[in-house]
């Protein structure tokens, strides 16, 4: 059985879907399956994640809005052995190119939207994706064998865009074995809260600023430290609230990766992500990996911060967050560890390399044997 991933990058500035589908890669690499990723290589002042014999990596697009590659399509008629495709993200060549050699061949393939089916997302790029839909993408859509979702929340938004197929809810995976505990704090080290992630309106970071500045952060001797960079135009919008509403305590780190990024993160007493909508946010589950407690909106799909009691799972209105800051500040170092340590433990058992890739093995095997029992994860729709 072999089953070729397509998406169309996996360099370190990709974002999200790069680290959780190299991370599911590496896990299926250990089952009977092959499995095999094809992409692009990085661009000028980026790196690829990795360059294993797994990774079938071409030259990249010379136009990166569609990633037309004439050598993509070339690839897939010149290895056409598999028996499952797997397409990450829409709106692309390289996902849209795969399932119509799939279709063209009589082979089953599944998409993995990443999120991109959310109205927010729709509502990004309007223009384009309403000619993509026209052009190639409702087509794929409609003709795939099943999708991936990675939250029961994502799941309902394929089915309200019309999407009749089976659907799996299958969580990213984290390579927890990979990842250092932060360290325990003194009390004389500053409380940091940390931000993580593309700089976008969509992050609701004005909220944010304003909510700090309103909350005990300077009384406390605590900073917010975000972590990445976004647009200038908006980097310059957020340097102008900070200044006219003379918000003080935030530092601007930029875009960081490796151990530049470990460093800050082992610093961090919580991590917090105010978005406006989130598909599933990969910072949070590599935050309580590291036993860091997390406050979320309810934009992103993690009740379970408050069911496992390992964080803060709250509305993202300026007040709320405000007094949520000035909880975890408040908080006592003995609960603070604590709730690190459910973090953790929660992540070991259901997000991780291990548990995941059994979950995606299983899907692939249940979609190529044809059998009527489907995997307790898979929502058939009646």
């Amino acid at each position: 059985m072999k089953v070729l991933q397509v998406i169309s990058g996996m360099s370190l500035k990709s974002g999200g879907p790069t680290t959780c589908t190299y991370n599911l890669l590496k896990g299926l690499q250990d089952t009977s399956m092959a499995v095999d990723l094809l992409t692009f290589d990085a661009v000028e002042n980026d790196k690829i994640i990795s360059r294993e014999d797994f990774m079938k990596i071409l030259p990249p697009p010379k136009k990166p809005r569609f990633s037309y590659s004439k050598a993509l399509k070339l690839w897939l008629e010149e290895h056409n052995d598999y028996d499952l495709y797997h397409t990450n993200a829409l709106w692309q060549y390289p996902a849209h190119a795969a399932a119509v050699f799939a279709q063209k061949h009589n082979k089953p393939y599944i998409i993995s939207p990443h999120g991109m089916l959310y109205p927010e997302g729709l509502n990004t790029s309007k223009w384009f994706k309403k000619v993509a839909l026209l052009l190639f993408q409702k087509k794929d859509l409609k003709k795939a064998t099943a999708f991936h979702a990675t939250s029961h929340r994502e799941m309902k938004y394929l089915r309200a865009f019309g999407l009749q197929q089976p659907i799996a809810v299958i969580p990213n995976a984290i390579d927890v074995n990979t990842i250092q505990t932060a360290s325990i704090h003194k009390k004389s080290d500053p409380i940091k809260i940390g931000f993580l992630g593309r700089l976008a309106p969509i992050k609701n970071l004005e909220v944010l600023f304003e909510a700090w500045h309103a909350s005990e952060a300077l009384t406390k001797q605590a900073e917010l430290v975000v972590i990445g960079d976004g647009e200038e135009h908006y980097m310059e919008h957020l340097r102008t609230v900070i200044t006219k509403k003379n918000i003080e305590n935030i530092t601007f780190t930029g875009f960081l990766s490796g151990e530049a990024q470990e460093e800050v993160m082992q610093q961090l007493s919580y991590l917090i992500l105010p978005s406006k909508s989130e598909n599933f946010g990969m910072v949070v589950p590599e935050a309580l990996a590291r036993q860091i407690p997390v406050i979320a909106s309810k934009g992103t799909p993690w009740e379970e911060l408050k069911t496992h009691s390992c964080g803060w799972w709250i509305d993202n209105d300026l007040e709320t967050l405000s007094t949520t800051i000035n909880e975890a500040l408040r908080l006592d170092e003995t609960q603070r560890l604590e709730m690190g340590k459910n973090g953790r433990a929660l992540v070991e058992e259901k997000y991780s390399v291990d548990a995941v890739s059994t979950m995606m093995y299983e899907f692939y095997q249940w979609l190529l044997s044809n059998t009527e029992t489907q995997p307790s994860f898979v929502d058939i729709k009646s």
